[in-house]
């Protein structure tokens, strides 16, 4: 049985910090990758907003960047405020332990409803939005089951697999991960069901700014959510493209387990699942093989023995973009050693012979102006033409 919850480890962020680095995410072209660099180069969330321009001009921007205003973070504060939400970063004690721990983590979460619950021992569960009766029945056992056993029900709120887990998990604890923001929840039939979530031992979770209606291409961000907040998932019924199939690769890709129910070959919801099979997902006929496969993962500090941390420094002193520029010289050998192909950082700084902090600044200046693409890992590449 896991343990009641992680050891909740962490700094709380000043408000100003809060609103900085809401700021500097909410700005054009900062994703979560590029937010981690750029705190980790400059110091801190408000010495990267000062840097942006200069950044974005020397990238070859010919119009300048975006950068969210204190007024739109200040805003978008009191709505949570008013929703009954708070932001979370990365850093603070209630932020999610086992997400904290991916590649480019989200540096700040909106969450809404028992703040606890993230900080608990979690499994996601996902499959079909036209989930079977069987397959809507055997998610719900497992639900229940890894409920009272401990774990936290994390999954995507969508209809079907997803709203039967959440449905058997609501007194034991389940987290909804949404695809908008917190005050838009898809699909439409189960805006009362998160109601129950949030008022009772669940949380919901996005990335996503208030007012963000979800569109097609944030649906493979929640599923990230997903996987990364899990030790393990399990996949009950999915068709052979299926986006619960992108929920199994994130959770491969990150290290947590794969669980795969098998189904008929005859019914075209279980493709995905049998082919998740074939590839080494662990076979799950029970809530006992969930459990024997999370139990060796289920400790209180299997995540704060960790040292890979996204480090989120706000006190170091920032430095300045001029003393970090390679100048244009260093920045032609930095374009030239990239490509289509995705590479390692670490093999352009021996390519270019520059340190690794012109390297990185270069990098940056590339991304913020959208020319640069971000495999995972420190996997990078010349971003397509638009």
């Amino acid at each position: 049985m896991p343990a009641g919850g992680a050891r909740r480890n962490g700094t709380a962020l000043t408000e100003r910090q809060r609103i900085a680095w809401l700021r500097l995410i909410r700005s054009d072209n900062v994703g979560p990758a590029t937010f981690r660099d750029l705190v980790n180069h400059f110091g801190s969330a408000e010495a990267a907003l000062e840097a942006l321009p200069d950044l974005s001009r020397r990238g070859g921007s010919d119009r300048q960047i975006r950068i969210a205003s204190v007024a739109d973070a200040e805003r978008e504060l009191e709505a949570a405020h008013r929703f009954g939400a708070v932001f979370v970063g990365i850093g603070e004690p209630d932020y999610p332990p086992a997400l904290k721990e991916i590649d480019a983590a989200p540096p700040l979460l909106a969450m809404k409803g028992n703040i606890e619950t993230a900080s608990r021992a979690s499994l996601g569960i996902v499959g079909s939005r036209n989930a079977s009766v069987s397959g809507a029945k055997f998610a719900a056992m497992i639900a229940r089951d890894a409920g009272a056993a401990g774990y936290v029900i994390t999954s995507g709120l969508a209809r079907g697999i997803d709203t039967a887990a959440h449905r058997a998990s609501l007194e034991s604890g389940t987290i909804a991960a949404l695809a908008g923001g917190l005050d838009q929840p898809y699909p439409p039939e189960n805006v009362g069901l998160l109601q129950q979530i949030t008022a009772g031992a669940g949380l919901a979770i996005s990335e996503m700014p208030f007012g963000w209606e979800p569109r097609a291409r944030d649906f493979p961000r929640r599923n990230r959510l997903v996987a990364g907040i899990s030790l393990g998932v399990a996949i009950v019924e999915a068709a052979s493209r299926s986006g619960s199939l992108i929920t199994a690769r994130y959770a491969a890709d990150f290290g947590r387990l794969v669980f795969a129910v098998p189904g008929s070959p005859l019914d075209p919801r279980c493709h995905g699942t049998n082919d998740l099979l074939k590839q080494g997902a662990i076979v799950t006929t029970s809530t006992a093989d969930v459990l024997e496969g999370l139990a060796p993962l289920s400790r209180d500090d299997l995540f704060s023995r960790l040292s890979a941390r996204e480090p989120v420094p706000e006190h170091a002193p920032a430095v300045p973009p001029a003393m970090a520029s390679p100048g244009e010289g260093g920045r032609a050998l930095v374009v030239e050693a990239l490509g289509p192909t995705p590479v390692e950082i670490d093999d352009i700084i021996r390519h270019t012979g520059l340190s690794a902090s012109e390297v990185h600044l270069v990098l940056l200046e590339l991304d913020l102006t959208g020319q640069l693409s971000r495999h995972g890992g420190n996997l990078v590449s010349l971003a397509p033409p638009q």
